[in-house]
């Protein structure tokens, strides 16, 4: 079905895109702090993978048949315990990630052609950044042991899109290479995607050098390219990034964004 709306948001269109990237009968973890990928995996779990087995402020749960969703906003909120089916102990999560998620959404103050992220902050000094971030705060772990991880921005420029991070906080394909991670001794898939507000970038088979996957609606491959601190592969033919149908804006609007974050 197409999306015969009138309007969507950017925001609302890279939710969608995270939403088919869930497969049923995942465990996945939802974010409190990120709305866009929260709001992607649930807008995946309502509509088209009812086993999901979300982890969700430290417990697994489903939510299904959840007609709309209690705004929460940090993992330790206590109002989502209310949907809890199952607790995770601290150990669990520190010493068995891939118990919690078999995909993950990392974000990125830095991110390099070969998709590794910098959450640590910008500068050459450690003792002296320019801008600090809030470190690794997680993903390293569980960014090395899931299936398959997807980077998320919320805006894209020069200065997050970099030729080389000023430190390393989650490895995605290293030096460049299909077998980087292999040679490195790293466990997990590596990213896939690399959403942004302007497109949706993956990484070429053989090199992992970034590749334009699809522009957004209204965006040009020009101003990617202008907005882009390193060379990114071009394909011939970029296609438009698929618009969300009615059901899945219906569904992010009246059941899982009531606030309208993703409309702000």
């Amino acid at each position: 079905m197409t999306s015969t709306a009138a309007s969507f948001t950017t925001k609302e269109l890279m939710a969608t895109f995270i939403s088919h990237q869930v497969r049923d009968g995942e465990r996945v973890a939802v974010g409190a702090g990120l709305h866009v990928p929260r709001a992607g995996i649930l807008l995946a779990h309502m509509l088209r993978c009812p086993n999901v087995r979300l982890y969700l402020a430290m417990t697994f749960t489903n939510l299904i048949k959840e007609p709309k969703m209690e705004p929460f906003y940090t993992t330790y909120d206590i109002r989502p315990t209310k949907w809890a089916e199952a607790y995770v102990f601290h150990e669990d999560f520190q010493e068995k990630p891939r118990f919690i998620s078999d995909t993950f959404v990392v974000g990125g103050l830095q991110i390099d052609k070969f998709g590794n992220s910098n959450l640590i902050g910008v500068g050459k000094d450690f003792k002296h950044l320019t801008f600090r971030g809030p470190g690794a705060v997680g993903t390293t772990s569980m960014a090395h042991y899931v299936d398959r991880y997807y980077l998320f921005v919320q805006s894209h420029d020069k200065r997050i899109f970099v030729d080389k991070c000023d430190f390393i906080s989650t490895v995605g394909w290293g030096q460049g290479g299909a077998d980087s991670r292999k040679k490195l001794g790293i466990p997990g898939g590596g990213p896939v995607y690399c959403i942004t507000p302007l497109c949706v970038m993956d990484f070429e088979e053989k090199s992992k050098h970034m590749r334009l996957y699809s522009v957004h609606p209204g965006v040009t491959v020009q101003q990617v390219v202008e907005n882009t601190g390193f060379e990114l592969i071009i394909p011939s033919n970029v296609p438009e990034t698929p618009a969300p149908t009615d059901e899945e804006l219906r569904t992010l609007r009246e059941r899982i964004d009531l606030e309208g974050m993703l409309r702000k």
